[in-house]
């Protein structure tokens, strides 16, 4: 017997013999599945708090904080910047792009494939970023995070 909540009716459900167990399988999918989701929020958050950071934004956006020593800019037009909002967004919109053409690289590749060059596309993406020098360089290592996500996202 099954109730919904709000109690307005119940409906006879057979079990059909299905025991549905936690097996090693369903875990390590699990596990996959929500990695993806890690990926994004990781990314947001550094994202978020780099371009925040005074050494960040006196290396690659100086212009940045010239607006912020004037003192009569408020607070949303100090990050007014093209470039900036170009690479916090680049790798979302990679990441999006990617994951509605990784289904049909997915369908030749296989997906354990998809999920080993999603997670190596990842790693020279951080790699690039880590070690960047240029605003070019932020941006392709950026754009390669979001190719990397948006595989391991399929």
């Amino acid at each position: 017997m099954f109730k919904m909540a709000g109690g307005g009716f119940a409906v006879d459900s057979p079990n059909n013999g299905f025991a549905g167990k936690m097996t090693l399988s369903v875990i390590i999918s699990c596990i996959v599945a929500a990695s993806s989701g890690l990926l994004f929020g990781y990314d947001i958050g550094i994202s978020g708090g780099v371009t925040t950071m005074v050494p960040f934004l006196k290396k690659f956006f100086p212009e940045i904080l010239r607006k912020a020593a004037s003192s009569e800019v408020n607070m949303y037009c100090v990050y007014d910047s093209q470039v900036l909002t170009l690479f916090t967004s680049s790798l979302y919109l990679a990441g999006l792009i990617t994951s509605l053409a990784a289904s049909r690289v997915t369908m030749t590749l296989g997906r354990r494939n998809i999920i080993l060059i999603g997670g190596t596309i990842f790693f020279v993406g951080g790699a690039l970023n880590g070690g960047a020098e240029n605003i070019p360089m932020l941006i392709l290592g950026r754009i390669l995070l979001g190719f990397g996500v948006g595989f391991t996202n399929q």
